[in-house]
């Protein structure tokens, strides 16, 4: 494949973005992580940030870079990438990533960013520039991840129930506050695994169109990888907290025991996933396992009018951000 005449400036800036969304990732996604455990009182939200960005940077040496390929080799043709694709993608993610924050919306940042990657691709050379195997396995698991999270966070909470049938709700309560600092844990580990690495595989795509990278290495540059955990792991430190109402107390109140069966269901869809290297939303599973959670208790439990509007705007964030991706790319034309 042919190199690209990027001067360095430029894919110094385009790297530099590419870390703010990443930054605005952890920053918008942290809410998902920290949630439960926040709205069951087991950690103080200061707590509860610190040692979610802690899991989502050790991560780096639990999962491995196949959600990072899927970005940068398995979703749109190299051939078509350049630094106007790669800036519409960028701004078209950030932007909508900024409506949902602002208006509490958990939206997922990771369809953001497949939203604007589709969006300036096929604005600078229509649909043949996408590559359908690795973008049908991201569009079964808008569906799958939260069913996976809903199921999974059921049958955990129905064997927990089972298991403590004739334990005290004092007792129960006392066993799952500790529990649950290890679910939050592993769910943060997920969410930093599968969530840094959509932005690696950005950069990767960029350094590989400007021959910075060889297209036949197996991961990217280490640089690449330490920044992007580094820069969600920050993000998640300063936490987007007008999401954390909405996913913590609005969809179904939660107990210790409910927060830990829906972090652990969500954790084993997301590390599930990152194995596979299939790049998923956290926002969904974890909505999905909340909602499995609620449901298993009683339906009455789970608010579907709040669970529905959420996925309204899971239906909406891909088109949504392909369309400020092409105008992002267009306006990239004329100003790069």
């Amino acid at each position: 494949m042919e190199s690209l005449h990027i001067s360095i400036y430029v894919l110094g800036m385009l790297v530099l973005l590419a870390l703010v969304f990443d930054f605005m990732n952890g920053f918008h996604d942290s809410a998902n992580a920290i949630a439960t455990v926040v709205s069951t009182g087991v950690l103080k939200p200061q707590s509860a940030v610190a040692m979610a960005a802690f899991f989502n940077f050790i991560a780096i040496f639990v999962v491995s870079m196949k959600v990072a390929q899927t970005i940068g080799k398995g979703t749109i043709d190299p051939h078509v990438v350049d630094h106007y694709v790669i800036f519409g993608a960028l701004v078209g993610a950030i932007v909508w990533n900024i409506i949902t924050w602002y208006y509490g919306i958990p939206s997922s940042s990771s369809h953001a960013l497949i939203g604007g990657l589709v969006g300036a691709a096929v604005a600078k050379s229509g649909t043949g520039a996408l590559i359908s195997a690795g973008l049908l396995k991201t569009v079964m698991f808008i569906v799958l991840a939260p069913l996976l999270g809903f199921v999974l966070g059921s049958i955990i909470m129905l064997l927990v129930s089972w298991i403590f049938v004739k334990s005290t709700p004092r007792k129960v309560d006392v066993w799952f506050r500790r529990l649950q600092l290890a679910s939050a844990a592993g769910y943060s580990l997920g969410h930093g695994g599968n969530d840094a690495q959509k932005t690696m595989g950005i950069i990767w795509m960029l350094l590989i169109a400007a021959g910075y990278t060889n297209p036949t290495d197996a991961y990217p540059p280490t640089w690449v990888i330490i920044s992007c955990y580094a820069a969600i792991s920050f993000g998640t430190l300063f936490g987007g907290w007008r999401i954390v109402k909405t996913m913590g107390q609005k969809i179904t109140k939660l107990k210790p025991v409910g927060g830990f069966c829906a972090e652990t269901g969500g954790a084993m869809t997301l590390l599930m996933a990152s194995f596979w290297g299939i790049p998923v939303s956290t926002t969904h599973t974890i909505t999905g396992a909340i909602v499995g959670v609620g449901a298993s208790q009683k339906m009455s439990a789970v608010r579907w009018g709040v669970a529905g509007s959420i996925v309204w705007a899971w239906v909406f964030t891909i088109p949504a951000s392909a369309f400020m991706a092409a105008v992002a790319w267009w306006i990239g034309t004329h100003i790069m």
